[in-house]
């Protein structure tokens, strides 16, 4: 069954973020699939995907050809960008060779971040994803940022330059820091990307008012193009204390809880022309279950493929 809702509904598109963590391709992939097989694969169960890798390195753009490739027509790349953009700490080696040579780092060899290299990393990484448009396979580049980007050491008119570059492409920035969603800082946030034309990224989250946590219960909708729903999983000491991705966001959701993200994912289509619900709980293979679980629950497929055997439990 097509993803495509009723006229009413904008589109909603379900995925995970990355398509090959340790855990699925040790739990969820078929036995000994070739490397090269994992995308194709993951295209026939899914529509659309967030590459997490782009956060890392620039990629180059033989390979975003062939993702091309191994897509259907109507696929669809959601693509995060560089570490550095998102004002995390970057290694002077995670940039694209040219750049590398002209980037200045400080005494812990950590880059510094100009408004020049912003640019022209910026180009390098439109330069690189342009395959996607080409093929109609692009959806929106996600700036996650950083906690320590909160609004008593920053203002998010620092974005403000790179969202003008970005917003014709399609934006969703997702904010780490709970104070841009407090009190006062609500109204001035939500206004921010409502005249930058940018996606706030929602969260399904820990239950907990932590600054590194933010609420769940924000259902804003900023820009009416798109709405962005990351899965984080619930569990607070996990999200908190974890020392690795996998143990941050090793969640099992429920099915009670998939019927809870459903409803939201519906309330939101009512309001956005497409929906992206991307889970980002990638311990083992819960986000793929998730996510197919979900598009069950959408009526979008009848049921996903079984779960393999739980070596774990």
């Amino acid at each position: 069954m097509s993803s495509k809702q009723s006229s009413q509904l904008g589109r909603i598109l379900v995925g995970t973020a990355s398509w090959s963590d340790p855990g699925f391709v040790e739990r969820w992939y078929p036995p000994k699939l070739p490397t090269g097989d994992r995308l194709p694969w993951y295209a026939e169960h899914f529509e659309m995907v967030e590459v997490n890798s782009t956060f890392y390195a620039v990629p180059e753009v033989r390979l975003v050809e062939r993702w091309v490739r191994a897509t259907p027509d109507d696929f669809v790349f959601d693509v995060k960008l560089h570490r550095l953009l998102s004002r995390h700490a970057a290694t002077v080696k995670s940039l694209p060779p040219a750049l590398q040579r002209v980037a200045e780092a400080d005494a812990g060899g950590k880059v510094k971040l100009t408004a020049e290299l912003e640019r022209a990393l910026l180009e390098r990484i439109v330069a690189a994803t342009e395959p996607l448009r080409a093929a109609q396979k692009f959806g929106a580049f996600l700036l996650q940022l950083s906690p320590a980007f909160s609004p008593r050491k920053h203002d998010l008119a620092e974005l403000g330059e790179l969202l003008a570059r970005l917003a014709p492409f399609g934006a969703v920035v997702e904010l780490r820091n709970r104070n841009w969603t407090e009190d006062e800082h609500l109204a001035k946030t939500l206004d921010f990307f409502r005249r930058h034309h940018t996606t706030l990224a929602l969260v399904d989250a820990p239950a907990e008012a932590h600054f590194t946590i933010m609420p769940s219960d924000l259902d804003a909708v900023t820009y009416r193009t798109l709405s962005y729903l990351r899965l984080h999983g619930r569990d607070a000491q996990a999200y908190l204390r974890g020392r690795t991705v996998a143990e941050r966001f090793y969640y099992d959701y429920s099915d009670e809880e998939i019927d809870e993200v459903a409803q939201r994912a519906k309330k939101l289509a009512h309001e956005a022309e497409a929906v992206h619900v991307v889970f980002n709980n990638n311990a083992l293979d819960f986000a793929p279950h998730a996510a197919l679980r979900l598009r069950a629950a959408l009526g979008q497929i009848a049921k996903g493929p079984p779960r393999q055997a739980d070596l774990f439990r």
